[in-house]
């Protein structure tokens, strides 16, 4: 795996809808939005209607897990890390993970999200997927952008395709109770040893099984990820290293060296918008799922909004912007790429996901040979250790449609089986690159996707199960240790919080109390709203109904205990 992949050990829940991907697949701009959906219920049994399975009822549900060995990590994961491969491996020594033809011929029909143009029907990497699975699958891609749109449109109606790809950004709305009443349950194929005869599946995470039961059946097919916080606090190393700065170690260190670096008349500031950052210094909790959100703390549930960290992160932020070292344009929301002002020197520290660290340095290898970025420790707020906390261990799923036929069913997990392949398989390859002189070339040992690769293989299979997360770009060994080793000193300070690895289906009457959020930080970090303002909000919250839903989240706790270790 090398230029033109995806690192799945950066490929997480992310704090936004708009960091989904890395630029060296898909673009990464995906909008946010709640569907619509006017008619999704009716028909069928809908499991539990709320809720979530955890305990022995989950134990019945779940797969066993059977760890793989085909090839072992260059790096091996720890503290919830991904696994790092450095080393490319030649063709000839790929080996086979799934040693028989597995599908049957079944025609399936798969919709899933696409960021970019989708391929022609039937083109070359399509036709020797399909040959490999024994399959005869059609993708019936959608525009990622506006995926959750026709995602409404699509389980509101009486046509739904065999597999339908759910991203965990567009469960708001109907949606969670449209996936419990028009999606199959795949226990009978899967709990327990009945996934042995699946052995990549096998080898997924229990933890990313654990998130994929929707009321009360396991009714999804994961695409795992790393529990370890996403968002990494990027610096340019070159620069740093050419003025001999040093890194923060506390929240006052980071403002007082971004007030050193900034100079305006250079058209040079310290940083963009670091509030993803802010929360992890100061530990406040997780805010990529509504239900990662609450925590037990001394005994009373609490949200994180509610929570003195969650004001004193916005405040700290806000400072940043109040001192002039944020670049003018991040105040004005969507004006330009923080990323490019970053490669240009205009920025010099940035957050976002840790698939930035590969995309940048291979987009600036051939553009300014000098170009060197790091990711810093993030430091706690008032100096040592932070306090991060666990996101999702998977947050796409494939679903199958309610009512398909066995064979259906069989042949859809026969494609997940293939696509869940691990690195250094005759499938993972196939399924990232294609076929080798019709889609990529060999170059110095490592595979590069031509035209025709850029062109046809995309994204869409990996979509219906991915392997255990992993990062591997041999092209650049030294940045895949470096990602690896970040996300292993960051996890040994990361906790789960309470509903850690739940998916849970809120009730209706509250699923959009914190709609408004999200906007409401953005405004007060950039002094267009007080902290008061927040604070304000908060309380209306829990008036609206914040303080009702702590009472459900505390019995569905208390019933159903915690799934965190």
């Amino acid at each position: 795996m090398t230029p033109n992949a995806v690192s799945r050990g950066s490929r997480r829940s992310a704090p936004s809808r708009r960091t989904f991907l890395s630029a060296t697949a898909v673009a990464a701009a995906v909008a946010g939005g709640v569907p619509l959906l006017a008619a999704c219920g009716g028909g069928g049994d809908t499991g539990k209607k709320d809720g979530t399975t955890t305990g022995k009822d989950a134990a019945r549900i779940l797969p066993a897990f059977v760890a793989g060995t085909v090839v072992a990590p260059d790096v091996t994961p720890r503290n919830g890390s991904a696994a790092g491969f450095t080393r490319a491996i030649p063709s000839a020594e790929l080996k086979a993970s799934v040693p028989a033809k597995r599908g049957k011929g079944a025609a399936l029909t798969v919709m899933a999200p696409l960021w970019g143009t989708p391929p022609a029907p039937g083109n070359p990497y399509y036709k020797a997927m399909n040959e490999a699975i024994g399959t005869d699958v059609t993708w019936q891609n959608q525009d990622g952008n506006v995926y959750d749109q026709k995602l409404g449109a699509v389980l509101a109606s009486s046509e739904i395709p065999d597999v339908v790809v759910i991203p965990g950004w567009n469960l708001g709305g109907k949606i969670p109770t449209a996936i419990n009443a028009k999606f199959e349950d795949l226990g009978p194929y899967l709990s327990g040893d009945k996934v042995k005869a699946y052995p990549n599946l096998a080898a997924i995470p229990t933890d990313a099984w654990q998130r994929s039961i929707f009321g009360g059946k396991l009714r999804g097919l994961p695409m795992p990820a790393s529990y370890v916080t996403n968002i990494a606090p990027f610096y340019r190393k070159d620069v740093f290293d050419a003025k001999g700065w040093q890194l923060p170690r506390s929240a006052d260190e980071f403002l007082a060296l971004a007030k050193e670096i900034t100079s305006a008349k250079a058209k040079v500031w310290a940083c963009g918008d670091m509030t993803w950052t802010a929360y992890n210094m100061f530990g406040v909790l997780s805010g990529s799922d509504k239900a990662l959100g609450w925590h037990l703390v001394d005994g009373r549930l609490v949200n994180r909004i509610e929570t003195p960290e969650y004001l004193e992160a916005l405040e700290w932020t806000r400072k940043l912007f109040d001192a002039g070292v944020v670049h003018p344009d991040e105040k004005a929301q969507n004006q330009g790429d923080t990323g490019n002002r970053f490669t240009a020197g205009q920025v010099l520290i940035y957050n976002n996901d840790l698939s930035h660290w590969y995309a940048k340095t291979s987009e600036q290898a051939s553009q300014n040979p000098s170009f060197a970025m790091g990711a810093m420790d993030i430091p706690g707020h008032a100096g040592g250790a932070p306090k991060l906390w666990a996101t999702n261990p998977a947050n796409i799923w494939a679903f199958v449609r309610k009512g398909s036929s066995k064979a259906v069913i069989e042949d859809v997990l026969a494609v997940a089986d293939f696509t869940a392949a691990p690195y250094g398989t005759k499938e993972r390859m196939l399924t990232d690159y294609g076929v080798e002189g019709v889609h990529h070339t060999v170059e110095d040992g490592l595979p590069v996707k031509n035209d025709a690769g850029n062109l046809e293989v995309n994204s869409s299979w990996m979509f219906v199960a991915s392997p255990a997360p992993y990062i591997a770009h041999p092209d650049t060994p030294e940045v895949t240790k470096a990602m690896v080793e970040w996300q292993q000193r960051m996890g040994a300070v990361t906790s789960k919080s309470s509903f850690y690895g739940m998916t849970i289906t809120e009730p209706a009457q509250w699923t959009g109390l914190m709609n408004d959020f999200e906007q409401l930080e953005k405004d007060v970090v950039r002094g267009r709203k007080k902290v008061s303002d927040m604070q304000q909000a908060v309380s209306e919250w829990r008036s609206k109904g914040g303080d009702q839903l702590r009472d459900w989240y505390r019995k569905l706790l208390d019933t159903t205990g915690s799934a965190a270790s």
